[in-house]
């Protein structure tokens, strides 16, 4: 085969650009069945490209379908193994699938490549919590909540844990902190665990 017919098959930038912003669009306004349409004509163009995997295993994952977006995960980090945050979206996929020990191997792979990735410290933390790793997961949440200390995400999950290891007063601190900018999330966790804390004032 000549040069000229290879470049003649390869699809062009813009060709393949001009889908990616048609997928865009489709998902933007809800039309998953066209979204898939054009998902298809990318990856029978370009069958790595990264862009249409991962909007494939969104599609496929939020219809319930979690095999066949770990599936594309997986072909997805085949072609581009340093992405950190492709990692990191595998691991929740496979945490929430209860494969908790290669969940746990991903989000740390995800964290090797991107240590600032909060999201995959968090992961990490669910991964070993539901391993009953309670010490490691203490580690994972607590370097989740510098990097996001606004969130109250980590910090609820690190209450829970210090509750699960028998320190109350670990957990009474948590919910305190809580209190001064999620005092929802800090109501919550005293109804679930039993345990009060003064405002977050008190030290």
């Amino acid at each position: 085969m000549s040069a000229a017919m290879v470049n003649a098959a390869r699809p062009s930038r813009f060709q393949l650009l001009l889908l990616k912003w048609r997928i865009q669009a489709c998902l933007t306004f809800g039309l998953k069945a066209r979204a898939l349409e054009t998902i298809e004509e990318v990856l029978a163009l370009d069958p790595d490209n990264a862009h249409a995997l991962a909007s494939r295993a969104h599609l496929r994952a939020t219809d319930g379908d979690r095999g066949a977006a770990i599936a594309d995960h997986r072909r997805l980090l085949a072609a581009r193994a340093d992405d950190a945050h492709a990692w990191f979206n595998l691991g929740f996929l496979l945490e929430q699938d209860g494969q908790l020990a290669e969940a746990e191997a991903t989000f740390r792979r995800a964290i090797e490549l991107e240590p600032k990735l909060d999201r995959a410290w968090y992961g990490l933390g669910l991964a070993l919590i539901r391993q009953h790793r309670y010490d490691d997961a203490v580690i994972a949440l607590k370097r989740n909540t510098e990097l996001q200390p606004m969130s109250p995400h980590g910090w609820y999950q690190l209450a829970r844990v210090h509750v699960d290891r028998q320190q109350p007063d670990e957990a009474v601190k948590v919910i305190r902190h809580l209190k001064g900018f999620e005092p929802k999330v800090a109501a919550q966790l005293e109804r679930e665990t039993g345990l009060m804390a003064g405002p977050a004032s008190e030290r």
